[in-house]
């Protein structure tokens, strides 16, 4: 490989490189990606998993999808489902069926046996609190736990009888005999196992002793001879334990590389965290459109290749950083700019009667799907009489520079004619806008030669009469602050943004779409944004998801001084 190759190389691929010119592992390269099934993946999931996937791909090899549960307590099917459905929704398929570390509970506690026989664990008896207290700090050594020189032969009897069930939960706690005086607190004789009747979504009640994640994840990763065990930057400190491990065991030599994590603006990452605000119903469930997990974003109508576009271009590095949501954003509306057919809806109605248009007359306007993609054809939309624009499409008393409808001006709609304001009628009560009267002229349909009026602008429209009322709902940020969960006075459920959703009832879609109206299909509604049809749609109720906006106004309002 070039010079010039492996500079255009993250620095992940370039040590996978370097491995392969040594001949390391026959040449093979072996990922995998390895979820707790305890929650539901979010956006920086994707970042791990397009990296392990991708990096496979590109090196010629494989990738396992291992699920890490060693604990059973919150733990469940629906999780593994969750996970299997985000990720072929990305487009990754892993190799072979998918792996489970209960699969190697047997080994994992044949291995501790050999630890134990090496004299290189021990059965301690303290409790946790007595265990957390001889820990020490750092720069303060740790105490010896006075179980610590239990011979081979009791520590063996004993944790075969903790397996066995003989002890109570929380009374016992296998640990390894490394360091209590090493710098890295980690390597302080950390726990292996604990006594834990749960009941397991896999193994039921056959065990009641379980791995701790420390021992039970780096030894999979041995057991499936993955080459190169790609992690995040939190594990660093985690890695002298897992090389430990691998050495006195003398198994297969993994070897754990951490990159830095996905921090999103706006967006928290942490299950914990997500469960509550599932659970206290500040979100209707882990799918829900405001949330950063994968499910959400599927319903909300990002499309899994954006998604993957976003990863890439945030980069693989070494340091953490925040990346701007906008990015994001930007990867999706370029997505859905090439594939989603433009459609024409109005979320706030105001009906325009053209006064010169014959009564029960009504015409086919033909509307191109899509202009970047000439394959997607054309459509036909019915024009009436009536038709509703919207609300903020007109002024009373508009400024010069207002291209759109006011007393006295001639405006197109789209694919249509031209109209030229009249008139408008206001409700007494309320002072609102009721209706605007227009006319038209006849020869001035859209593809037509007439050229001697020149419209304001162009405007979306729909007819009144034909019309499909449907109901959209507007999501944004789910929180007010770029880090929310960073804040040493305040915590992340302090800014909750109060305006993240905003049903609308009763808007209005043009009735030739209803061929389209599947869950998760991507419509740009003309002027207004990319929406994708929510999984709650019926025949007789259509709802609508907002995407994302045409342009970025979340940073329009933060400069005009808006939440």
């Amino acid at each position: 490989m070039s010079n010039e190759t492996k500079e255009s190389l993250n620095f992940i691929e370039q040590i996978i490189s370097g491995d392969l010119e040594k001949g390391l592992h026959d040449g093979r390269v072996h990922t995998r990606f390895p979820p707790e099934p305890n929650g539901y993946l979010h956006i920086g999931h994707a970042k791990a998993i397009t990296l392990n996937f991708e990096i496979a791909q590109k090196f010629g090899g494989k990738t396992n999808l291992r699920f890490d549960d060693t604990n059973p307590t919150n733990e469940d099917t629906e999780y593994v489902d969750s996970i299997k459905r985000d990720i072929e929704w990305l487009g990754f398929q892993w190799e072979g069926e998918a792996l489970y570390a209960s699969d190697y509970f047997e080994r994992l506690y044949e291995l501790a046996l050999k630890l134990i026989d090496k004299g290189l664990a021990y059965v301690d008896d303290s409790s946790a609190e007595e265990i957390a207290a001889m820990k020490g700090d750092i720069g303060v050594p740790g105490k010896d736990s006075p179980y610590r020189g239990r011979s081979v032969e009791e520590n063996r009897d004993l944790f075969e009888r903790m397996r066995a069930g003989e002890f109570p939960d929380g009374s016992r706690v296998l640990r390894a005999k490394i360091d209590m005086a090493h710098q890295n607190l980690l390597l302080r004789d950390p726990v292996m196992y604990r006594i834990k009747r749960d009941h397991h979504h896999r193994t039921g009640d056959k065990w009641c002793i379980y791995p701790m994640y420390d021992f039970a994840h780096g030894q999979s990763d041995s057991i499936e001879e993955i080459t190169h065990s790609l992690c995040s930057l939190e594990f660093i400190h985690h890695r002298p334990l897992y090389d430990w491990f691998i050495e006195k065991l003398e198994i297969f030599p993994s070897r754990q590389i951490e990159f830095a994590r996905m921090n999103v603006a706006y967006l928290i990452t942490s299950k914990r965290k997500l469960r509550r605000l599932v659970e206290e119903g500040h979100v209707n469930g882990w799918d829900d459109p405001r949330m950063p997990t994968l499910a959400a974003m599927r319903r909300r109508g990002y499309p899994p290749m954006a998604i993957r576009t976003f990863c890439n271009k945030a980069g693989i590095t070494r340091r953490e950083n925040l990346i701007d949501m906008n990015l994001l954003d930007f990867c999706v509306r370029a997505e859905l700019n090439k594939t989603a057919p433009r459609v024409m809806a109005v979320l706030d109605p105001l009906k325009v009667v053209i006064t010169n248009y014959p009564e029960g007359q009504v015409e086919d306007m033909e509307v191109i799907n899509n202009p970047e993609d000439e394959t997607m054809g054309s459509r036909l939309m019915p024009f009436s009489r009536e038709v509703y624009i919207e609300r903020k499409d007109f002024m009373e008393d508009p400024p010069k520079k207002f291209f759109r409808m006011g007393p006295g001006r001639n405006i197109r709609l789209k694919g249509a004619y031209i109209l030229h304001c009249e008139d408008f009628v206001k409700d007494e009560a309320t002072g609102e806008i009721k209706e605007v009267h227009c006319t038209y002229y006849p020869d001035s349909r859209s593809g037509s030669d007439f050229s001697g009026i020149k419209p304001k602008g162009t405007l979306h429209w729909v007819s009144a009469p034909h019309a499909k009322a449907c109901e959209v709902r507007l999501y944004d940020r789910l929180f007010t602050d770029p880090t929310p969960d960073q804040h040493e006075d305040k915590t992340y459920m302090d800014f909750l943004n109060p305006d993240s959703l905003e049903v609308i009832k009763k808007a209005y879609i043009e009735p030739n779409v209803a061929d389209q109206i599947a869950p998760g299909k991507q419509l740009q509604f003309l002027r207004m944004g990319y929406f994708c049809v929510d999984p709650d749609t019926t025949g007789e109720k259509w709802v609508f998801n907002r995407t994302v906006t045409l342009k970025d106004t979340w940073k329009k309002l933060q400069q005009k001084g808006g939440k």
